[in-house]
């Protein structure tokens, strides 16, 4: 397979594509390449890259339960008990309050929250009024910009800022593409919705300053987000990103 792109800073083969395994290269190469084929061979490049990593720690997390039940029968314990906590640790997921089913505030945790840090679920779903006349076009705009930056994201299809965030894979994606090491992709789970927007979220507001205007609980009891809520989010993180010179662009929606 001799394919290779066209008017690129490299010329590079997909077989050379392939052996890049730094997610922000790729990323960088995509957001320069005008080449219709370039950039489809790098996104085919940053598709194999995810999926690789995702199948690297799936194998090592069963490496690790192994030797966990192993531990256990060696010392005569029960084994599900040593794999259960193996599962806690390695996933580091929340404890929650069984009477108010609010996360357990956690020094360790990345979902943690001190009082008072975040609006509440009533402020939160607050919503502007609809957009004024003139803001259709920067509406459109504004999607056109997610669904770009999520393009090579396995599980994200941005169509709307509705039913396309309900399961906060989207939101995980959009912050991930540009804050890289803040956690690993590749290992979400599209059904557990709650620790996605956490994740989200919590990395949105400590990386890149953006205010946590969504609340997960609100948001996992909704069969759909209201879209005016999920837009001024996103609208508040592509300001946050511009303010911290990550967006190069002096349009603003």
């Amino acid at each position: 397979m001799e394919s290779k792109t066209e008017g690129g800073a490299a010329s590079l083969t997909s077989e050379e594509l392939a052996a890049i395994d730094d997610e922000e290269v790729l990323n960088q190469m995509l957001d320069k390449a005008t080449d219709f084929e370039e950039r489809r061979l790098i996104r085919a490049a940053l598709r194999d890259l995810l999926k690789k990593k995702r199948d690297k720690r799936e194998q090592e997390r069963g490496s690790r339960q192994q030797d966990l039940r192993q531990q256990g029968l060696s010392k005569g314990g029960a084994p599900g008990g040593a794999v259960s906590v193996g599962r806690a640790s390695m996933n580091q997921q929340p404890t929650a309050n069984k009477a108010t089913g609010q996360p357990s505030p956690s020094a360790s945790s990345p979902f943690s929250r001190t009082a008072g840090s975040k609006p509440s679920p009533a402020a939160a779903q607050q919503c502007p009024p609809a957009a004024a006349p003139n803001a259709k076009n920067v509406k459109q705009m504004l999607l056109d910009w997610c669904r770009a930056k999520t393009e090579p994201y396995e599980g994200v299809d941005i169509q709307n800022f509705s039913s396309s965030w309900k399961d906060g894979i989207a939101f995980c994606a959009l912050v991930h593409r540009f804050f890289p090491d803040a956690f690993e992709y590749s290992i979400l789970n599209p059904n557990e919705h709650k620790e996605n927007f956490q994740l989200a979220f919590s990395t949105a507001e400590r990386l890149a300053g953006c205010p946590a205007l969504l609340d997960p609980e609100d948001l996992v009891r909704m069969k759909e987000p209201d879209w005016k809520c999920v837009y001024t989010y996103i609208q508040e993180f592509y300001r946050c990103l511009v303010e911290k010179g990550l967006v190069k662009t002096k349009k603003r929606p």
